[in-house]
């Protein structure tokens, strides 16, 4: 089963969050359906602008920790270096699946 890292943000160069789920497609409909109470939902944060794939929960669960202490600026460069035009990925989640 593979374990996701994500950064999700409230617009472009907004507000950041970061997480580890495993089922990702999921996690992304409680985040835009604001079903759970939390830092996303207070600050309104539900683009999906990066994640990577995890084969472990623990490697998954140690880069979270690392992106989480990672400087603002060093999150921005990752993200502009893959995704830079801050396209909401949740919509290629389903490409996934199949």
């Amino acid at each position: 089963m593979p374990f996701f890292v994500y950064i999700l943000a409230s617009k472009r160069n907004g507000t950041l969050y970061v997480g580890v789920t495993n089922d990702l497609a999921r996690r992304m409909t409680e985040h835009k359906s604001k079903l759970v109470p939390g830092f996303t939902k207070q600050h309104d944060v539900t683009l999906l602008i990066y994640f990577e794939t995890f084969e472990s929960v623990l490697k998954a669960r140690a880069r979270e920790h690392s992106l989480k202490r990672w400087r603002r600026a060093w999150k921005l460069k990752l993200i502009e270096d893959l995704n830079p035009d801050w396209r909401d990925l949740t919509d290629e989640l389903n490409t996934l699946a199949t």
